[in-house]
């Protein structure tokens, strides 16, 4: 029993930055995720199809760069006025991404709330539909909507349970460092350490020194010098 308490003392001793740092991290991730303000998110859809005798691999392609315009200023200006955003504010409310196989653009919008997240998404949609559209006699293809956005049921952000993992994670590397530093401070004196050097005789000089050493390093062991 005494060797089991030995044990877990010199665990204690070794770990206890790890044992304290990871619920404290995953305790400040948890209050992060009660405190801060929730954000909701919401997608509307939007195909690109070719006009007559037109190349399923051209729509691709356009959805590709027409996905990249989603969020580039004169796209934008066409939903401020839905929106009640500036095109500044806007540009960071919505995103496009697309598929590398399939000619749809999914326009993202967040908010504060679900209705504000579908407002800006199918706002953006729209103007996105008409911005393209004006130009599908050069292009071949043109941009109908696909599916509207629907109003999300719970904040994409926070995550209680993702905040509390980023908390716990964050707690553990914190913890190792400091478990690291106290154990590079611990074996620092026993690297730095030296045999220690006896003191010199008063009045002596390094020459002395050297002839008393490889005097002593010639005597056989146990001789005795002879009395003058």
């Amino acid at each position: 029993m005494s060797d089991l308490r030995l044990s877990a003392r010199a665990l204690a001793r070794r770990w206890w930055p790890v044992a304290v740092a990871v619920p404290l991290g995953a305790l400040a991730g948890a209050g992060y995720a009660a405190v801060v303000s929730p954000s909701y998110a919401a997608d509307s859809y939007v195909v690109v199809v070719p006009e007559r005798g037109g190349d399923g691999a051209a729509a691709v392609n356009f959805a590709q760069a027409y996905g990249r315009l989603a969020g580039q200023p004169q796209v934008l200006a066409g939903a401020v006025a839905e929106t009640g955003h500036t095109v500044a504010a806007l540009g960071g409310l919505v995103s496009g991404t697309t598929s590398p196989d399939a000619p749809v653009i999914d326009i993202t919008g967040t908010g504060p709330r679900p209705q504000d997240a579908v407002r800006a998404a199918d706002a953006v949609a729209r103007s996105l539909i008409t911005f393209a559209n004006t130009s599908s006699k050069e292009t071949g293809v043109r941009l109908v909507p696909l599916a509207a956005a629907a109003e999300p049921e719970k904040p994409s952000t926070p995550s209680a349970q993702l905040d509390t993992a980023v908390g716990g994670a964050a707690g553990l590397l914190v913890g190792a460092l400091v478990m690291m530093t106290r154990r590079r401070a611990g074996a620092a004196p026993a690297e730095e350490g030296t045999a220690p050097v006896p003191p010199r005789p008063r009045g002596a000089t390094a020459g002395d020194r050297d002839t008393e050493d490889a005097g002593s390093a010639g005597r056989p062991a146990g001789s005795v010098g002879s009395p003058r």
